[in-house]
């Protein structure tokens, strides 16, 4: 997992943001998600939710690890 750092980036990311990151839908990620498979969105309100960046990073960085 990554050290966490001091750049000033957001500590959460839009939907949108995460899905770039990924490569991956929004939809899928929700569905994801919803299965255990990605990290759970922090909902910030009735229609929106973010995705905490640390945690969205550390899935990639497992993904990249679990290749052949």
């Amino acid at each position: 997992m990554r050290a966490a750092s001091n750049d000033n980036a957001p500590r959460l990311i839009a939907a949108k943001d995460a899905a770039e990151m990924t490569s991956l839908s929004r939809q899928l990620l929700s569905a994801m998600a919803a299965e255990g498979l990605f990290p759970q969105p922090v909902k910030l309100g009735k229609m929106r939710v973010a995705y905490v960046r640390a945690e969205v990073e550390a899935w990639i960085d497992k993904k990249i690890a679990q290749r052949g």
